[in-house]
């Protein structure tokens, strides 16, 4: 349980909630004009909130963040993992893949999403900001601006079970991630989406994705 100062409220967990949601769009590669942006706070506040997510961290720079596998104990991931069955299931799951999605960049979102959408004629699925996603057979195409360190035209998303085992077991087999497993959003439902980009033996960007859904009690 830690303390944020006379006054404020107590967290039983390594970060605030705030850092953490923070501490997520730096592992997802976001500078801190654009994490202000999406936040609606100033840049100062960011650089404020990193800098006590370091601290406690015991970490120096963004980079080890980034690389943190850390998972908030708010988070429908955290109680999965916690979770005496869940414990078992992640010994014993394999990382079997299947493509889950399919990201393609964009230079002005707004008439992308009208082309895809009106002419090409895809279903729609929902649109977050300035990504879109569509449905392709059972696939989700991701469209959106570039943003944060990955750049790139298009991404193969791989969907997994476990995305911490996956991720530990490419490691065991020599893959570089850029950065560890992190929350990316949270539907009103309750579905979170977690990822973790890895690089392939040419340097090109893949994704490692998972969804989970918060149990209903």
């Amino acid at each position: 349980m830690t303390t944020n100062g006379p006054g404020r409220p107590r967290h039983d967990d390594v970060l605030t909630p705030v850092e953490w949601k923070v501490a997520e769009q730096v592992r997802h590669g976001l500078t801190n004009p654009r994490i202000a942006s999406r936040m609606g706070v100033s840049t100062d506040a960011v650089k404020f909130h990193v800098a006590n997510a370091l601290s406690k961290l015991g970490f120096s720079s963004r980079r080890e963040l980034a690389l943190w596998d850390g998972v908030a104990k708010g988070t429908a991931l955290h109680r999965r993992r916690s979770s005496t069955m869940d414990a078992h299931a992640e010994t014993t799951t394999d990382s079997y893949m299947m493509l889950g999605q399919v990201a393609r960049t964009t230079k002005d979102f707004k008439a992308s999403h009208e082309w895809y959408r009106d002419v090409l004629g895809l279903p729609e699925l929902y649109v977050f900001g300035n990504l879109a996603f569509f449905d392709l057979g059972g696939v989700r195409l991701m469209l959106g601006e570039e943003e944060g360190d990955i750049v790139c035209e298009s991404v193969l998303y791989l969907r997994v079970p476990d995305i911490h085992a996956a991720k530990e077991e490419l490691e065991g087999r020599g893959v570089k991630f850029i950065n560890a497993p992190h929350l990316i959003h949270r539907h009103e439902d309750g579905t979170e989406e977690w990822m973790a980009a890895f690089e392939d033996n040419e340097g090109r960007i893949l994704e490692l994705m998972t969804q989970v859904r918060t149990e209903v009690r």
